[in-house]
């Protein structure tokens, strides 16, 4: 798999501009704020439908322009396909897949994949649990493009879930801390509203345990299939072996929750019947709260090196490796998966890297397919690594001889 041709319109820095690419290595290089990392950020958008520096679509419209336009032509096995994409905040995005219009941007989801390793990859280590959730959900879509919907429904199911414990907590409380109370001490219509108000939270338990045991399920698969790739590339980057892991941390009760930490995959009905018990056991704290206290988006991922956390013990330079081998890890574990490379995009990488770990770096990303890198000057990137090598400048983007 690669990209053919790049094109933005109205794209954070740019008017337009056209970017032809190529199997092998292409360099971008330019001064810091000149746009490089837009480009990269377009060709992500394509794969995965979001921004690896912001969460939502605004900031990527370029000031006084209504919508941008990302279009890229991708082959794969011979056959290139054609990703349209518009950028309307406020409003439904739209996509085309070869000219033709989709119901659902996410249906273009598959046409091509990406690879991504930036500076604010090193949040995976040191920043907090949604980071590392996030890298995890992400890698699911990637892999597996269905999982985009099992999220988004994830997602309205925990937003309408907590709206409600906030909406019905003055309802939900009455009489909670000195346990349920008769209906003659609360009142009939009380009693009647506190009972309708407990029946829609347990249809909400229902919905969030069908849809958060698929999730949490394929979290597991998905985290015991990456842990040989990590330990392989971190031991490749660090040029020694380090033990690197993975554990998962789950909001399940102790006795599975251990389980899981220990590298079981307990089957979707446990987990499902597992997010029930628990919310049964938070259920007052939640209501006193207003929060859901359970389910995936309360996990976190342990990254370890031996057995020490990384976070808050690793070296500079072993956050680095870490950060790096995750990716890696993605890398090679899609390209097992699905017999094709992924688009491997480096974004200022190297220059954060010492000798050793750019020369490895290199060494080990020298059979991808398509590599796109970009650097703010060209003695930052190997020199076996550069091939064709485009300058960016303010907006404006031509190829170096």
């Amino acid at each position: 798999m690669h990209v053919r041709h790049l094109s933005v319109v109205d794209f954070r820095s740019y008017t337009s501009t056209e970017l032809p690419l190529e199997p092998g290595v292409t360099t971008l290089v330019g001064l810091n704020g000149q746009g490089k990392t837009n480009l990269v950020e377009a060709l992500g958008y394509l794969a995965s439908l979001s921004s690896h520096r912001v969460a939502t679509d605004a900031p990527l419209v370029r000031f006084g322009a209504s919508q941008a336009v990302i279009r890229g032509a991708v082959v794969r096995d011979g056959r290139e396909s054609m990703i349209e994409l518009e950028i309307n905040p406020g409003r439904a995005n739209r996509a085309r897949l070869n000219r033709s219009p989709l119901t659902r941007p996410r249906d273009v989801l598959g046409t091509l994949r990406t690879v991504l390793f930036a500076p604010e990859d090193l949040a995976l280590v040191k920043g907090d649990p949604g980071e590392r959730r996030r890298f995890l959900d992400d890698l699911l879509v990637a892999r597996q493009p269905r999982w985009a919907g099992v999220r988004s429904d994830y997602d309205k199911i925990l937003r309408q879930r907590g709206a409600l414990l906030k909406s019905a907590a003055p309802v939900l409380r009455r009489g909670g801390r000195r346990g349920a109370r008769t209906a003659s001490e609360l009142g009939s219509e009380a009693a009647a509203q506190r009972d309708s108000a407990l029946h829609t939270l347990d249809v909400w338990d229902s919905q969030l345990a069908g849809a958060g045991s698929h999730l949490l399920y394929a979290r597991l698969r998905l985290l015991r299939d990456l842990g040989p790739f990590l330990a392989a590339a971190y031991d490749e980057v660090s040029a020694g072996p380090a033990n690197a892991t993975l554990t998962y941390k789950s909001s399940l009760r102790a006795e599975t929750a251990e389980r899981i930490a220990a590298g079981e995959v307990p089957e979707v009905d446990e987990l499902e019947s597992e997010i029930l018990a628990t919310l049964a056991e938070v259920r007052a704290q939640e209501i006193e709260r207003g929060v859901c206290l359970v389910g995936p988006q309360r996990d976190d991922v342990i990254l370890g090196l031996g057995e020490l956390p990384a976070k808050g013990y690793a070296s500079h330079g072993e956050s680095w490796s870490f950060a790096l081998g995750l990716k890696l890890a993605a890398y090679q574990l899609l390209r097992t998966d699905l017999g094709d490379d992924p688009v491997l995009v480096l974004d200022d990488v190297f220059a954060e890297l010492d000798t050793g770990r750019r020369e490895r770096l290199a060494a080990m990303v020298a059979d991808c397919e398509q590599v796109i890198i970009t650097a703010a000057v060209p003695a930052d990137v190997p020199t076996d690594l550069v091939g064709r090598t485009f300058s960016v400048t303010l907006g404006s983007v031509s190829e170096r001889d």
